[in-house]
């Protein structure tokens, strides 16, 4: 029997993990693949206080370093369902079930695809959707991303220190992307911006991406760009469909001030909640609020268990 089981071992699943290991609560962080989670794999990160420029890698590891320093259990384990037992809370997971008094969930989101024709059967052959891990295999090549957000202008201008040419298309007449990366991408010369444009298909030849088709939304023409890399930043999609609690209509968890779900004592916390912003920063302010509303909520177990 665990007090406290995190689910997800990104900025929110961490920053819970440490608040919980100084509260000397028995916890263990249960990550599926890799402790650090989406933003481990940024290029830069430029607005995290403290940091004005880090790798995403860089600052996971100090996050990593600061939980194993205060005793905190990491163990790579994926979760399938939690359910209740009393005021138990029993997780399946690929290692085994546990249990434990609270549950933090803090699995983040994934990339969302576009579902267009040719996305699906390239990807890992020139469709990606990360620019670190796969950029430098479009050294001196064109590449496309797609995208208005703050991912697709940074990973745009990273690129184009690696390729040759980069595209980048959005579907709306403007970036939502903050003002300092778009002055980045605008003073970049070997990029293009396609603006109003769709992304309608990826043509192959011989298994990887040769080109791309682009529609432009004003005029209603279509155009063709010959590329060897689409990249696509188009949104996420949170992980959290071993989660039976309320969840909005694109599937993030609803949670009350507290950080608390629809079930008791299971609580959520960073990108796989609904939440006005999606960053590293406001993940780690929930990882802190969902630990303190777990130790209170644990607390209340073991005085109700004592009477």
């Amino acid at each position: 029997m665990y007090d406290l089981v995190i689910i997800g071992g990104g900025p929110a699943g961490l920053t819970a993990g440490i608040y919980a290991q100084r509260a000397r609560l028995k916890t263990v962080l249960l990550e599926k693949q890799m402790v650090g989670g989406q933003i481990a794999v940024s290029d830069v990160i430029e607005n995290y206080p403290g940091f004005p420029s880090i790798s995403g890698a860089g600052l996971m590891e100090k996050f990593e370093e600061h939980a194993r320093g205060l005793g905190l259990e990491i163990r790579l384990a994926g979760v399938h369902d939690i359910a209740l037992e009393g005021a138990v809370k029993v997780l399946k997971t690929t290692e085994g079930e546990i249990r434990a008094r609270a549950v933090i969930i803090a699995t983040g989101a994934k990339p969302k695809r576009l579902g267009i024709p040719g996305e699906k059967e390239l990807t890992g052959k020139g469709v990606s959707y990360c620019a670190t891990c796969d950029g430098p295999f479009f050294r001196n090549l064109s590449v496309l991303v797609v995208g208005g957000g703050d991912t697709a202008v940074k990973e745009a201008v990273y690129l184009s220190r690696i390729a040759s040419r980069v595209y980048i298309s959005h579907r709306r007449d403007r970036f939502r992307a903050e003002k300092m990366h778009q002055e980045k991408l605008e003073s970049t010369p070997n990029i293009e911006v396609l603006k109003s444009h769709i992304l309608t298909r990826i043509n192959e030849e011989a298994g990887l991406v040769k080109s791309a088709i682009l529609e432009d939304l004003k005029t209603g023409e279509e155009k063709s760009i010959d590329v060897e890399g689409v990249f696509i930043f188009v949104g996420i999609n949170p992980t959290t469909d071993f989660a039976d609690v309320d969840k909005d209509d694109n599937g993030f968890i609803k949670t009350d001030p507290r950080l608390q779900t629809s079930m008791p004592g299971v609580f959520a916390a960073g990108d796989c909640r609904t939440t006005p912003l999606l960053q590293v920063a406001t993940a780690v302010g929930d990882g802190a609020i969902a630990a303190a509303s777990a130790i209170d909520y644990i607390e209340q177990f073991e005085t109700e268990a004592r009477a």
